[in-house]
């Protein structure tokens, strides 16, 4: 039986897919972070200090994962949890200064690796690809 032409678009986008993500697991390793520590991360550099459930929305994530994430984000001491100001009741996670270190290398090392994963596609070609997928997400 013959493919059809979903059928490759959508094995030719997951494998693509995968492509990238193992490039940037790979760009992780030497930074020691794994690539759920490495999201985390950049999503607090990002947003700033916010409550853990906020993390695990951004991160679509159970809230319970989101729990394990910071523990083991403050057991390294790459984050650390306070009091929210707002509620008292509340927490907030925020960076620490090695966890601002951390994202930023995490960030350089990302970009570093999507620069080799896209570096055989055109400016053209490049702008045109952004504009699908930003399409497509939307």
């Amino acid at each position: 039986m013959e493919d059809t032409a979903a059928d490759n678009l959508s094995e030719l986008f997951w494998a693509v897919a995968r492509r990238l993500r193992h490039l940037n697991k790979e760009a992780l390793e030497p930074l020691n972070v794994s690539p759920s520590h490495g999201r985390a991360l950049a999503v607090l550099l990002r947003h700033g200090p916010m409550r853990p459930g906020a993390l695990a929305e951004h991160l679509r994530i159970a809230p319970r994962s989101a729990t394990e994430v910071v523990d083991d984000l403050q057991g390294r001491g790459l984050a650390a949890r306070a009091p929210d100001p707002a509620d008292r009741r509340a927490t907030l996670v925020d960076l620490t200064m090695a966890g601002r270190v951390a994202g930023d290398a995490i960030r350089a090392a990302r970009k570093a690796a999507t620069e080799r994963f896209f570096a055989g596609l055109s400016a053209a070609d490049r702008a045109e690809l952004t504009r699908i997928l930003l399409q497509l997400r939307d």
